[in-house]
């Protein structure tokens, strides 16, 4: 086991995944309420890494993260490196990757909830902040924690977006899938084998917590 990768691969899996909590709750809320052309065009571009290629995505933010445009150069001024092959790449890039496994269990969970409880409190005086803080996020709790989990595990996964923006540098940008790749390379099967079966029993425990925790069919506050 490469305790180094794992340590690695944990931090960005948490660090994304507060982020994007930060990120997917008003965006779900917003989501769930406007019927607008708009909203559908930016839930289409949420759900765009879903059928997007890894490498595709990895190539643009590689290009967009670089000094030559204008927000590579801001970036770099920023933080004082370039964010490429860096651990701070590497959180942009899985932000923006596992961002519809967030954003999209967030918005069906706030969708969900009875409209006559969202009336309700709206003529109590709940808008705003207040009724995504008061009414929403307590009633879509399972949902929550439903994108909470999908999203520590699918960044745990990555691999294609990790590649192609952190090249895979031991202990900078090192995570558990390139770390497998490695030892494949090497024909290190024994200690890939290790690892690999972390990954899939990490993800079937996710896919088991996820369904179990959910309730088709059962409308919030009905």
């Amino acid at each position: 086991m490469d305790w180094q990768a794992l340590w690695l691969t944990l931090r960005l899996a948490s660090l994304t995944t507060l982020i994007l909590m930060f990120i997917a709750l008003p965006a779900g809320a917003w989501l769930a309420s406007s019927h607008s052309p708009i909203a559908r065009i930016a839930e289409a571009a949420v759900a765009l890494p879903l059928v997007l290629p890894p490498t595709v995505l990895g190539f643009y933010l590689l290009v967009f993260l670089g000094p030559r445009t204008g927000i590579g150069r801001l970036l770099i001024r920023i933080v004082g490196h370039p964010l490429a092959f860096s651990f701070e790449g590497l959180v942009i890039g899985s932000v923006i990757y596992s961002l519809p496994f967030a954003v999209q269990p967030v918005t069906a969970g706030f969708a969900a909830i009875d409209k006559d409880l969202l009336d309700a409190a709206r003529l109590l005086g709940a808008n705003g902040t207040a009724l995504l803080l008061r009414v929403l996020i307590p009633l879509a709790k399972r949902s929550i924690l439903a994108a909470c989990v999908l999203s520590f595990a699918h960044t745990i996964g990555e691999f294609g977006v990790v590649l192609m923006l952190g090249g895979g540098i031991p202990g900078q940008t090192e995570t558990l899938s390139i770390s497998i790749y490695d030892q494949v390379q090497v024909f290190n099967y024994a200690s890939a084998n290790r690892t690999s079966l972390l990954l899939l029993i990490v993800s079937f425990a996710t896919l088991v917590f996820v369904y179990i925790s959910q309730r088709p069919g059962q409308r919030v506050g009905v």
